[in-house]
C-alpha cells in the first residue's frame, strides 16, 4: 500500500463540538469511523485503480470478506452478474468529475448472496484542492426492496381484484336488467341460473390461476349438461383471456338453454355443432352455432330475454358482432369476436 502525506488534509470540523471535544477530535473521527453500524470505506484517489486502504468492521461484516481480502482492492469487486452497468456508469462518472454520488446497485457478497446497496461516495481533497480519497458510505436496504416489491406486487393484486370485480358487477347488472319474468319466483330463478353459469366459468378461471382458458373448455362446461351425446365440439385450441371468458361462458349458456327449450335439443332427433376458428388475421374469434332439426323459424318475432341477453354480452361486452339465420334444417348462428378482445392463437395443448 502506497503511502502519501497527509499534511495539506486537514478535515472537515464538526457541526457541533466542545473546546475539549476539538481537541480530541481526530481521534473522537477514527473511533466513530469504526464503531459506526454504516458501512464504510476509503479509497486513495493518488494511486490507479482507487485500491481500499481503509474499511470499518461494519463493511467487512456486510460483505463477508476479511481486512486482507479487502486492503488494496477496487471495490468493483463487489460487483456480479446482475450488477446494472448503468449504475456502474455512473459511479465511475461521479468519480472522474470528482463529485458526490448516490446510487442504488447490486453488489455480492463473498458468499454470493446478493445485496441491494445504497452507496454514497464523496470525494475528500486536499487544502490545494487535489483530490486525495474517495470516502464511501453504504446502506444495506435489500430488506427495504423487498418490502417495496411487496407492496408494489399487492398494489398491482389490488387493481387486478377491482378491475375483476368491476367486469363480473358489469355482467351480473346485465343479467339483472335484462332478465324478465311476471312471475317472482321464475324471474328469481332466471337470474339464479345465470349467475351459477356465470360461477361455473369464475370456478374455471381460479382453478387456472386466472390465465387463459381455451374456447372447447368453456364451450363444453356451460353446453354439456344440456346437450349430453347431441352436441359436438370442432376448432383449433385457442386461448382466451380472462376478461373474455366469463361474458362469453354466459353466451353459450344462454344458447344451450334456448336450444334445449325451444330449438334443437327440444326434438327427439335435433343435433347441435359448435366450431371455432381464428378471424381472418390470425386473432380474433369466429364461432358458428348451428342447430339441426328445428325446422323453419318460430312464428313468434318476438326477442325472448336469452337472445337480448346474448345480443348484449357480444355487441356490448366483448364488442363483438353476431348474426342469425334460419335454414331448412335450423337454426344458425355466427359470432365474431374481434382481434382486441382476444389474443394471437396459442396452438398446442
Amino acid at each position: 500500500m502506497t503511502s502519501h502525506s497527509t499534511r495539506k488534509l486537514h478535515g472537515d470540523l464538526p457541526s457541533a463540538s466542545s473546546k475539549v471535544a476539538s481537541a480530541d477530535r481526530k481521534e473522537l473521527a477514527a473511533i466513530a469511523f469504526e464503531r459506526t453500524r454504516m458501512p464504510m470505506v476509503v479509497a486513495d484517489a493518488r494511486t490507479p485503480d482507487l485500491p481500499i486502504v481503509l474499511a470499518n468492521k461494519s463493511f467487512l461484516e456486510l460483505t463477508g470478506y476479511a481486512a486482507e481480502e479487502v486492503l488494496g482492492r477496487n471495490c468493483r469487486f463487489l460487483q456480479g452478474p446482475a450488477t446494472s452497468p448503468i449504475a456502474v456508469a455512473e459511479i465511475r462518472a461521479g468519480i472522474a468529475d470528482e463529485r458526490e454520488v448516490d446510487v442504488e446497485i447490486l453488489n455480492y457478497k463473498k458468499s454470493g448472496e446478493q445485496f441491494w446497496n445504497r452507496l454514497h461516495l464523496s470525494p475528500v481533497h486536499g487544502d490545494d484542492g487535489q483530490i486525495l480519497y474517495v470516502f464511501g458510505s453504504q446502506i444495506d436496504i435489500t430488506e427495504y426492496r423487498r418490502i417495496e416489491a411487496l407492496e408494489a406486487s399487492e398494489h398491482r393484486l389490488l387493481r387486478e381484484v377491482d378491475h375483476r370485480a368491476k367486469n363480473v358487477l358489469a355482467i351480473v347488472d346485465s343479467i339483472v336488467r335484462l332478465s324478465n319474468a311476471e312471475d317472482p319466483a321464475l324471474y328469481a330463478a332466471s337470474i339464479q341460473h345465470r349467475v351459477q353459469a356465470l360461477a361455473r366459468a369464475h370456478g374455471l378461471l381460479a382453478e387456472r390461476r386466472w390465465t387463459s382458458i381455451s374456447v372447447e373448455e368453456i364451450i363444453r362446461q356451460q353446453v354439456t349438461p344440456f346437450a349430453a351425446a347431441r352436441a359436438s365440439f370442432s376448432g383449433p385450441d385457442i386461448r382466451l383471456p380472462a376478461p373474455v371468458v366469463q361474458p362469453l361462458a354466459l353466451v353459450f349458456h344462454e344458447l344451450a338453454v334456448n336450444a334445449a327449450r325451444h330449438g334443437a335439443l327440444a326434438v327427439a332427433r335435433g343435433t347441435l355443432s359448435i366450431s371455432w376458428k381464428p378471424g381472418p388475421l390470425g386473432t380474433g374469434l369466429n364461432i358458428r352455432w348451428q342447430e339441426v332439426g328445428t325446422g323453419l323459424p318460430p312464428k313468434s318475432a318476438k326477442r325472448g330475454f336469452g337472445t337480448v341477453i346474448v345480443g348484449a354480452m357480444v355487441e356490448k361486452q366483448l364488442k363483438g358482432r353476431i348474426e342469425r339465420n334460419w335454414g331448412n334444417e335450423g337454426l344458425l348462428i355466427n359470432i365474431e369476436i374481434p382481434a382486441d378482445r382476444s389474443p394471437p392463437l396459442n396452438h398446442g395443448k
